[in-house]
């Protein structure tokens, strides 16, 4: 805080007004800090190692086609990616700063990373079991194979080393290194060989390290280097990795001296971006310039083939300045997240069927366009079984409807193909009052970010870049229109970003609302948010890092008493991570008041359940399946006055603390009743894809035994294909006369 004597910025002031609007808590009564320091609570690294094991347990489930479960193991790759260059990387600085503190597990950096490092290694284990000895063969009798360099017959190798030195030698660059060439930089998440060549003439052994140029893929297919043809055949498709490729043709590379061997190897860096904002001129610009330099972060990690000798690891560990336990050996491809281009193959018997969205039945009505619709009722949508389409219908319909006013959202993380941008700037150039509020600070999206917001200001919208020291999570849309002699505000609130890509792939709720209470308090965030606002009271939203830590706080010790009062009490909660400390304190007491507690949380959970006399009435379940669970709901029984809440926000410091965030309760009763009756209870029943939580920290999977065997997502989906085809019977809905011809809504 400023000191009384100390003239406050101009920056300072506008975080201090922001402060007032949306972070300022209120003087709620917390869980004592004492109580926290003397709870059992899970390591938060070592919980997601646990997720991440849950994700390796689908590539290994036979009950997914074959291109599901290796999307699952490249996805388990590609998270085990950023867990190093984020969390891994984290600890390390601790490490260099000498902060020896344990956690509030009671674990110093020092003994997380021996503990993430032996799971680690048990973890790349099964990886690499699961693709050599199980999807690999299993792909290659499909007609999907990886072939090495020895399996090409005399006429294709013949091919192939025309095809490498017409396509590949061009763009490889061999970096010696000796006394006049140093040690080559070595990029985050690069893939390389390391090559000892010999010099006859000179009898002299010398290292020379040559990296696999991202320009090219990964997976060269064997069809285009021999025949010449680009266009893959559906039913047979083979391939080499481009490392075994550049390997077997080294000999272009060094003419005249011997190659004496040549391994691969991986480096992964540090790779979190941390912005000095209050010394930030232009956050924009500094953005830009920490992206850069996210390449020439630390070195946290170093994969190598286990054939590749100790003179060459000895080298490179001393080259990138680690030590032997950062050093991990992989009996496999390394960097098997790029199998995900094998996943993208047209080979539909080998992936999950298809399926159609469904849309809302009032918007099939007949004389009623988005608008219209949302005026009848609040809109509940649960995605990917609800179609992402009407979110985007109200945008896209706003940008180009006269009664529209204004357009105000929210961006976190979008898609290429969204339809939301080119929308945003259409509205601009119709002469809409647009403001956009673009996070530039979303981990590994801020360069997308930055070309979105450069765009939208060209076309002339007002784009801010968020609030200086925090992140803006929330996800929040308000569309303003003149009808008749009234101004009417709709909002779309969510726990998603507005991404049409990842809505089809995510778990997640929407509300299409236009209550005017609604509409106030997303006018007053904007307000707050774009530029400057007093302390605001809103009607139904809570803000974090305003009051949502200590309303969460309140809520769940208010159960607490119904419970020891002998009234109807339950919590239930839909997160994808619980690890405040506070929060897991007040579960406990409620749950030694008696209160049934049901928690889904797809990834890290600190609390332990199961514990007597502490924890007997929690439990945790964690669903894994098609669709990555990302939604946030709470389900409070008050005595029995029943409240449902929609969140942006976990259950994590970083949520409450460190980001703008909201949670907006669901209003309607029908909509509270149907989450509450038809999706929580499907989810707390999951016994297919659903994970208990042990006392250990391990999970379990779920079995039905005599129950029926049932699958959360699975019934989620035949529910929405049931809708389908009842709109299929319906009349097409008629739009408004002063709307624009109806876009398609669904896919």
């Amino acid at each position: 805080m400023i000191r009384h004597h100390e003239k406050p910025s101009r920056k300072r002031r506008n975080l201090e007004l922001v402060e007032e609007a949306v972070i300022a808590p209120p003087t709620i009564p917390q869980v004592p800090i004492s109580t926290v320091h003397t709870m059992p609570l899970l390591n938060r690294e070592l919980s997601w190692l646990e997720f991440n094991e849950r994700v390796i347990d689908e590539s290994l489930d036979e009950r997914w086609p074959l291109l599901e479960r290796l999307k699952f193991l490249t996805i388990s790759e590609t998270n085990l990616d950023e867990f190093f260059m984020v969390r891994v990387s984290g600890l390390r600085e601790q490490l260099t700063a000498e902060l020896v503190e344990p956690t509030d597990d009671g674990l110093s950096p020092q003994e997380q990373l021996s503990r993430i490092r032996e799971a680690v290694q048990r973890m790349k284990g099964r990886q690499t079991a699961c693709l050599m000895t199980d999807l690999l063969p299993k792909l290659s009798q499909a007609g999907i194979a990886i072939l090495a360099w020895t399996d090409l017959n005399d006429g294709q190798k013949t091919a192939a080393q025309n095809y490498f030195r017409r396509y590949v030698l061009p763009v490889l660059t061999p970096l010696a290194v000796d006394p006049g060439h140093p040690f080559p930089f070595l990029s985050n998440l690069s893939l390389n060989l390391a090559i000892e060549v010999h010099n006859p003439e000179t009898n002299e052994t010398k290292f020379a390290r040559v990296k696999m140029p991202p320009a090219l893929p990964r997976l060269i297919s064997v069809r285009e280097i021999t025949e010449g043809k680009k266009k893959i055949r559906s039913e047979k498709a083979e391939f080499i990795f481009l490392e075994a490729f550049v390997q077997a043709n080294l000999q272009e590379l060094f003419q005249g001296l011997e190659i004496v061997s040549s391994h691969p190897f991986r480096v992964t860096r540090d790779a979190d971006i941390e912005i000095q904002e209050d010394e930030a001129g232009d956050l924009l610009a500094t953005i830009e310039q920490e992206v850069r330099r996210r390449r020439f972060g630390a070195v946290v990690r170093l994969e190598v083939a286990p054939k590749t000798p100790k003179r060459i690891r000895k080298l490179l560990a001393r080259q990138l300045e680690i030590g032997e336990s950062d050093l991990y050996e992989v009996d496999g491809p390394l960097g098997a997240g790029d199998l995900m281009s094998l996943v993208k193959l047209d080979r539909r018997d080998l992936k999950d069927p298809p399926f159609t969205p469904a849309v809302p039945e009032v918007l099939h009505q007949p004389d009623t366009s988005i608008f219209r619709a949302i005026r009848a009722g609040d809109i509940l949508l649960h995605h990917p079984y609800d179609s992402f389409a009407p979110v985007s219908e109200m945008i896209e319909r706003a940008a180009d409807d006269d009664k529209t006013l204004a357009i105000k959202m929210t961006l976190y993380r979008t898609s290429a193909d969204s339809a939301l941008i080119p929308a945003l700037m259409r509205a601009a150039e119709n002469g809409k009052q647009v403001a956009v509020l673009v996070e530039l600070k979303a981990r590994f999206d801020e360069e997308k970010n930055i070309v979105w917001a450069k765009a939208l200001e060209q076309a002339g919208v007002h784009v801010v870049y968020g609030v200086v020291g925090l992140k803006t999570h929330v996800k929040i849309a308000l569309v303003v229109r003149r009808e008749k002699d009234e101004i009417r505000r709709y909002v779309h609130m969510g726990t998603g970003n507005y991404n049409p890509a990842t809505a089809r792939l995510y778990t997640d709720f929407g509300l299409l609302t236009c209550r005017p209470e609604f509409g106030e308090d997303a006018t007053q965030l904007f307000n707050a948010l774009t530029g400057f606002a007093g302390r605001t009271r809103f009607q139904r939203l809570v803000t974090a890092p305003r009051d949502l830590h200590a309303r969460v706080l309140e809520w769940i010790s208010r159960e607490t008493r119904h419970a020891r009062e002998g009234r109807p009490a339950g919590i239930r909660a839909k997160l994808n991570a619980l690890v405040e400390p506070q929060v897991i304190a007040a579960l406990y007491e409620a749950s030694q008041a008696g209160v049934p507690i049901e928690l889904v949380v797809r990834g890290i959970c600190c609390l332990t359940p199961g514990i007597p006399g502490l924890s007997e009435n929690i439990r945790v379940r964690s669903i894994v399946g098609r669709f990555l669970e990302h939604s946030r709901a709470f389900l409070f029984e008050n005595g029995g006055e029943r409240e449902v809440w929609f969140s942006s926000a976990d259950w994590m410091q970083r949520n409450f603390f460190r980001r703008v965030e909201i949670a907006f309760p669901v209003v309607d009763p029908e909509i509270a009743r149907h989450v509450a009756e038809d999706i929580f209870e499907v989810m707390v029943q999951d016994n297919v894809r659903a994970r208990l939580l042990r006392p250990d920290g391990k999970y379990e999977r779920a079995q039905p035994g005599d129950e029926p065997a049932r699958d959360s997502q699975s019934a989620f989906l035949e529910d929405a294909r049931r809708r389908v085809l009842r709109a299929l019977e319906a009349p097409r809905s008629v739009e408004e006369s002063d709307l624009p011809a109806p876009r398609k809504f669904g896919g």
